[in-house]
């Protein structure tokens, strides 16, 4: 790969981690590209000539996990009209939720996302649905941020960063208007050099107006806003905006429900104080319900710890653990159905 090229694609966010997880592909002859929209059956990607359309190869098609998502870094295949793509470099992080359905399946929002701003409005602060969102973000890998948009809307914004701050213990908490401008240079900054961050939030937040406000023009759309400062944008699908300053940012559709995928990990650090105050009952097997020297429930009576923030915690963990063995159920399903098959066809070439 020439220097030039590098050079190019160093702006979308290539270093030398996705330069050796390429290497595979570059010996035949692909070129790396990276997804900034996903249409559904049809992906923008952009490389080092620029901008193209693209569709996923038919060996990708047929598994939902191996298909693109914004964010990735892929192996394609330039031609006219439309490119394909051969292949996906493994992600250095991802951003995944359970389908909204019975089912128990992986739905991967954006890849390779260095910053997480997670969105709420000051019409519309919800503890509950942003420690949610806090644990989406801890999951994947990359850094956290709360954004409080909107702030404009309200005269005083002390009382709602107080509540932020405690939910969030510890991850940055910015207040932001796309309408005075307040925070956007430091969101701005939190994402140079070519860093990529995702807004992740309901519906109304007031995501893609910000997106708008920073890059100087109507590059996502939106809708009107009420009087009330309530809102609902019209964004249907992902997409990455490459900042005037440097940087990149995905906006994400209003997630209606924000359910979790696989990984405890994002509990630790959402709720490190819970989990240390845990440590130090007096049963390792503690359950947190009518145990003698349970440090919890005495933290609760005390009033050092909210118990709604404790029903909160125990509510993602268990709904998480669910998550969990459902997966390996499905896995083992799916390994049995494999190796049945296998054995039908070796019957079958066996008969005479």
């Amino acid at each position: 790969m020439s220097t030039e090229i590098a050079s190019q694609l160093t702006l979308l966010g290539w270093d030398s981690y996705f330069q050796e997880k390429f290497k595979p592909f570059a010996l035949d002859g692909y070129t790396p590209a990276r997804v900034t929209a996903d249409f559904g059956m049809e992906y923008l990607v952009q490389d080092a000539q620029g901008s193209t359309r693209a569709t996923a190869g038919r060996h990708l098609r047929n598994d939902a996990l191996l298909l693109p998502a914004v964010g990735d870094w892929v192996a394609l295949l330039r031609r006219d009209p439309v490119s394909a793509v051969h292949g996906v470099l493994e992600r250095r992080t991802v951003f995944s939720r359970k389908v909204s359905s019975r089912e128990t399946k992986e739905q991967v929002l954006a890849a390779n996302v260095d910053v997480a701003f997670v969105v709420a409005a000051a019409t519309d602060v919800n503890a509950r649905r942003i420690e949610r969102y806090l644990t989406i973000a801890w999951q994947s890998g990359a850094m956290p941020i709360v954004l409080l948009t909107k702030a404009d809307v309200i005269e005083s914004t002390d009382a709602l960063l107080t509540e932020l701050e405690a939910v969030a213990l510890g991850t940055p908490v910015l207040v932001t208007s796309s309408v005075t401008g307040q925070g956007l240079d430091e969101i701005a900054r939190r994402l140079q050099p070519a860093l990529t961050g995702v807004l992740l939030g309901p519906s109304g937040a007031g995501k893609s107006t910000l997106i708008n406000r920073i890059v100087g023009e109507d590059v996502m759309r939106t809708r009107m806003i009420h009087s009330s400062g309530e809102g609902r944008h019209m964004t249907s699908h992902r997409q990455l905006v490459l900042l005037p300053g440097g940087g990149m940012i995905i906006d994400t559709p209003g997630l209606r429900e924000a359910q979790l995928w696989e990984g405890e990990d994002g509990l630790a650090n959402l709720f490190e104080d819970i989990e240390e105050l845990a440590l130090t009952c007096r049963f390792t097997d503690c359950a947190h319900n009518t145990e003698p020297g349970c440090a919890i429930k005495a933290a609760i009576a005390d009033g050092t710890l909210d118990v709604v923030r404790f029903n909160s915690y125990r509510k993602l963990q268990r709904e998480l653990r669910a998550i969990a063995a459902k997966s390996d159920a499905r896995i083992r399903i799916e390994e049995r159905k494999k190796w049945k098959q296998i054995a039908m066809a070796g019957k079958a070439k066996a008969r005479p």
